[in-house]
């Protein structure tokens, strides 16, 4: 492609990165320069595309105009690694942007980093190898205790929190939630927000993380407390701000051809990008998650989907949930774009709920009508803790997911 797209949460590491490739880089967010870069790319956004390639340009939302020209640029220069594009935000509509880019512009999505990415990851269980024909053999994971899992949730894939370590690096998440609730919604789309409304917000959404919520019941959860009520299409309009700055990223429903006439649910499943966020917003830590494994297991889940699509997406997959009217539930699908897919169920451990998990596994594979597409390449239970990855008599592995990798 001619231009790369870095989209993703604040403080995920985009800059960073890409400063890495770049040869020559503006930043549209310097305060000394920023209303002299926007004046430009009102007047002659040409000049700001000069420079060594690949250019990058750093927070370009706030010249939507770069797009176009950028894709301009790419039109009439026949080769590829012209730009790269950073951005926290997903600009609102404007009449500044007229084309999507399509062939032009490549889109890639960064999160907060995976446990294999912070290096909290033997990577001995590699998913990609999981739907080759070598399949799966046992393996040694990075033995972790539930303690020590229950900081990384708290902690959250935070670059700078990993490299801080130790109690302190606990406070990232808190200062990402508070400049969220300050500054960032309200920058989504130029639109003023009350930080106790955004609050009440993301705190029912992390009271509601993996289940399929609507905003009714988000409106109802945010209610519970005798505060004032919000309408459905206010709750949707901070629900679609924080999407806007990839907060929230739900994870979307799989319909898969079964069996039977049963009824598939089709919502999506409410997730934060990062588990850290909700930990923040219930205002927690690792010594409550340990106090109450109920909320523990939610917020693991969060992180394992964050972990799963980090390495989906590298191996060309997505991922996916599955719910149907008799209340069968799996909580991640793996899928690539050949058709192929892997069953996931998260749990913190423990025989009776890996045993749970492997019964629902067992139970929706045989569901699935395999004259009309693939069986699964392997079902999964992802645990919190364990020495060791293995499979078990009824072909169910088991994973720890310090033993995970792309």
């Amino acid at each position: 492609m001619g231009a790369v797209l870095v989209q993703g949460a604040k403080w995920c590491g985009k800059t960073t990165s890409c400063e890495q490739q770049a040869k020559s880089v503006l930043y549209m967010d310097d305060p000394k320069k920023r209303a002299m870069y926007l004046q430009m790319a009102e007047n002659d956004i040409t000049e700001l595309l000069k420079g060594e390639k690949p250019r990058l340009i750093d927070e370009w939302q706030d010249a939507p105009q770069f797009w176009d020209a950028i894709r301009y640029y790419v039109d009439h220069v026949d080769d590829s690694g012209q730009f790269l594009l950073t951005g926290s935000a997903v600009p609102p509509e404007t009449d500044a942007i007229s084309h999507s880019g399509t062939g032009r512009i490549a889109r890639v999505t960064m999160r907060p980093m995976s446990l294999w990415e912070s290096r909290e990851s033997s990577g001995n269980v590699s998913l990609g190898a999981l739907f080759g024909r070598d399949g799966f053999a046992s393996a040694k994971a990075d033995d972790r205790s539930l303690r020590d899992v229950a900081h990384l949730v708290c902690r959250g894939g935070w670059p700078r929190a990993v490299i801080q370590g130790g109690t302190r690096s606990l406070r990232r998440a808190f200062d990402y939630y508070d400049a969220v609730v300050n500054i960032d919604i309200s920058r989504a789309d130029r639109t003023v927000r009350d930080p106790e409304r955004v609050k009440r917000l993301m705190r029912s959404y992390a009271r509601l993380q993996g289940t399929q919520s609507g905003m009714k019941a988000i409106k109802l959860d945010m209610s519970a407390n005798g505060a004032d009520p919000l309408d459905e299409d206010t709750v949707s309009s901070y629900i679609k701000a924080l999407r806007r700055i990839f907060v929230i990223e739900d994870v979307p429903a799989w319909c898969p051809n079964l069996r039977n006439k049963t009824v598939i649910r089709t919502s999506d499943t409410r997730y934060f990008v990062d588990s850290s966020i909700a930990v923040a917003a219930l205002g927690v830590g690792p010594g409550d998650l340990m106090n109450d494994l109920n909320t523990f297991g939610l917020l693991f889940e969060t992180m394992a989907v964050r972990d799963l699509r980090c390495y989906a997406e590298v191996i060309d997959g997505m991922v996916s949930h599955y719910l149907d009217g008799s209340g069968l539930e799996c909580d991640a699908v793996v899928h690539l774009r050949n058709g192929s897919y892997g069953l996931v169920e998260v749990k913190l451990g423990g025989e009776t709920l890996v045993s749970a998990g492997a019964g629902t596994l067992l139970k929706l594979a045989a569901k699935i009508d395999t004259t009309k597409m693939k069986p699964p390449a392997f079902l999964m239970v992802l645990v919190a803790t364990g020495e060791y990855a293995y499979i078990r008599s009824d072909g169910v592995i088991v994973v720890p997911i310090s033993a995970l990798r792309p």
